[in-house]
């Protein structure tokens, strides 16, 4: 049977993945904090799905966790498990940020590594390394640490998706760039949207379409598609202001 992990499956994007790729017939595992989270999700799912639960923001976790996968056959990993803060850099909480960069940045470094080691032997996997629209801008004030995050995520992703090019390696490397999701990352985050959400389902199905499309950066809705493009060709400062502005209406909302 396939199998796929996924972290940060309790809610979400991570639940929504999980469930598309339990109908895509892949037995998969659920990782996340919150056991109870994930036996109602395994509660859902019809191909034999296995719970570990697991705190990525500890890197021993993090080795734990692929000692007790490595051996199970996982073909697609999903390193969706991160969270964000907002407020002014020198206002928000040291050891919540100094946190978030560990799941955000560790974790997926660590996984991704150890995991694309074993792929690369079988000559075939998929790994989906879940960013976020911040992470295709220069930077975002009053989400400095986030922005920064998944700027890391990205530029990893595409670094080692191009050298899988490179080599010919069968192993395909992408990261999901979504803009706002409906999901319980403000509450974690303490804010709300400045501006309309796509639901996880849209993004789950758009994440595993690009995904087992080979894409390298995926983008899954028009309006950030348009956005991400016009924050290349703007000059750096103007976007910088301009997410300064949206953030500011997120703790404003």
């Amino acid at each position: 049977m396939k199998t796929a992990l996924v972290t940060g499956a309790s809610s979400g994007i991570g639940t929504e993945i999980a469930k598309r790729l339990d109908s895509l017939g892949f037995r998969v595992i659920l990782t996340a904090r919150r056991r109870e989270r994930l036996e109602e999700l395994a509660a859902e799912l019809t191909n034999e799905p296995i719970i570990i639960t697991a705190d990525l923001s500890d890197r021993k976790e993090c080795f734990r966790l692929y000692e007790e996968t490595k051996d199970l056959g996982v073909s697609v990993l999903i390193n969706n498990a991160g969270f964000g803060l907002i407020g002014d850099f020198d206002k928000t909480d040291t050891e919540r940020e100094l946190s978030m960069l560990d799941v955000n940045c560790a974790a997926v470094h660590i996984l991704t590594k150890l995991f694309i080691k074993d792929m690369i032997e079988k000559d075939r996997g998929f790994i989906l390394n879940v960013a976020s629209s911040a992470g295709l801008m220069p930077g975002g004030p009053l989400m400095a640490g986030y922005y920064a995050s998944k700027a890391y995520v990205v530029s990893l992703t595409q670094s080692v998706a191009g050298e899988m090019r490179a080599r010919g390696c069968n192993v395909s490397v992408s990261a999901l760039c979504p803009g706002p999701v409906d999901t319980e990352f403000n509450d974690v985050a303490g804010c709300s949207f400045a501006v309309k959400a796509i639901s996880p389902e849209e993004c789950a199905e758009q994440a595993l379409k690009g995904l087992f499309s080979h894409k390298t950066v995926i983008v899954p809705s028009a309006g950030m598609k348009l956005s991400a493009a016009v924050s290349r060709i703007a000059p750096r400062k103007m976007v910088v202001n301009i997410a300064r502005s949206v953030q500011s209406k997120k703790l404003n909302s």
